[in-house]
């Protein structure tokens, strides 16, 4: 089994994905607009033409995939979850994840051991979403 993490935005996926990409260190595969797909007809928005109906960022044998969504659709507005991360590479390799994702965001429980060992920490990265960073 392999579980994934598929995100919705309201208008900023490829940003997203192009800033999940740089702070994980992998590429942003599969970005499909919704101009050309079924989706594009008389309802959609010309401004959404070039949104991403569909996105990948593979990173390490992982991916973290997303979306724009239509307004009034539910994009955005994460509550109730985390993306988690385990950085197998060491704490120096973890430490940069979590500061890159950091980065115009806001730390949530800073990167640092917990009591259960290893290093630790939460934040909400600059689009709103939850991560959690986590290494032995």
């Amino acid at each position: 089994m392999q579980l994934d993490c598929y995100l919705n935005f309201d208008g900023k996926a490829e940003e997203a994905l192009n800033f999940y990409a740089q702070c994980l260190g992998g590429k942003v595969s599969a970005l499909m607009r919704y101009e050309g797909s079924p989706m594009d007809n008389k309802e959609l928005p010309a401004a959404w033409k070039q949104k991403v109906m569909h996105g990948t960022v593979d990173a390490d044998g992982a991916q973290i995939m997303a979306s724009d969504v239509p307004p009034g659709m539910g994009g955005g507005g994460y509550k109730g979850f985390a993306v988690s991360v385990w950085i197998k590479d060491g704490v120096d390799r973890a430490r940069k994840v979590f500061d890159a994702l950091a980065a115009g965001g806001k730390v949530t429980m800073p990167f640092a051991p917990p009591f259960w060992g290893g290093h630790f920490g939460m934040l909400v990265d600059k689009f709103g979403v939850p991560w959690m960073v986590s290494c032995e």
